[in-house]
């Protein structure tokens, strides 16, 4: 956990961003929730750490960190957002349709194909993120 927040700490700098004591929190909570919160979560989860925190400034943060690199915003096929930090594991994610359900799969066969095909079209993949919709095998029962 602690190596994820030093990462994006790093990545911060590297985009001329400074650490500031809201981003750092962000980064804590992300690192320990270990999968994908809304701003929601985030805000309450770091309101039992900093109570004078506000919601706007976790969407002002989250947008920040998006920015740097250090988060992805995920839809996930709800109306609303996740966050989760950028590493680079490199997962892909399934979304279940029915209950929301979210699976996490590693997205190398993707990222593959996606590099195969900008070559064929003489596009140069940077990286490539897929969510693919459907249903789980408990929706499917």
């Amino acid at each position: 956990m602690d190596d994820l927040v030093r990462a994006g700490e790093r990545r911060l700098r590297a985009n001329n961003k400074r650490l500031t004591s809201q981003r750092k929190l962000v980064l804590t909570i992300l690192a320990e929730a270990g999968g994908h919160l809304d701003a929601h979560d985030i805000y309450e989860r770091a309101r039992q750490k900093e109570d004078r925190l506000s919601l706007s400034t976790v969407y002002r943060t989250l947008s920040t960190l998006k920015e740097a690199g250090v988060v992805r915003e995920l839809r996930l096929g709800q109306e609303h957002h996740h966050y989760e930090l950028d590493g680079e594991d490199g997962h892909s994610h399934l979304v279940c349709l029915n209950c929301g359900r979210v699976i996490e799969v590693d997205s190398s066969p993707f990222a593959e194909a996606a590099m195969v095909t900008g070559e064929e079209h003489g596009f140069q993949v940077a990286s490539a993120q897929v969510e693919l919709r459907g249903y789980c095998g408990r929706c499917r029962q």
